[in-house]
């Protein structure tokens, strides 16, 4: 079961986070950017969790 790549921030839904760029998942899947996590202290506001770096996948070439 693959993550799913979310592409918006869902704190200030505006910061884009592409497939290979830098974001941050809880255990939910979760996703937010860099600055809104450190503003919510790597804390998940909807579950609690700890928020880490998400795995990047690379873009396909075809």
């Amino acid at each position: 079961m693959a993550l799913e790549m979310r592409e918006r921030c869902e704190r200030c839904g505006t910061a884009a986070l592409p497939a290979d760029g830098d974001a941050r998942i809880c255990s939910y899947e979760c996703t937010f950017c860099v600055p809104c996590t450190e503003e919510m202290s790597g804390t998940c506001p909807n579950c609690g969790g700890e928020l880490l770096p998400r795995p990047r996948r690379r873009a396909h070439h075809g």
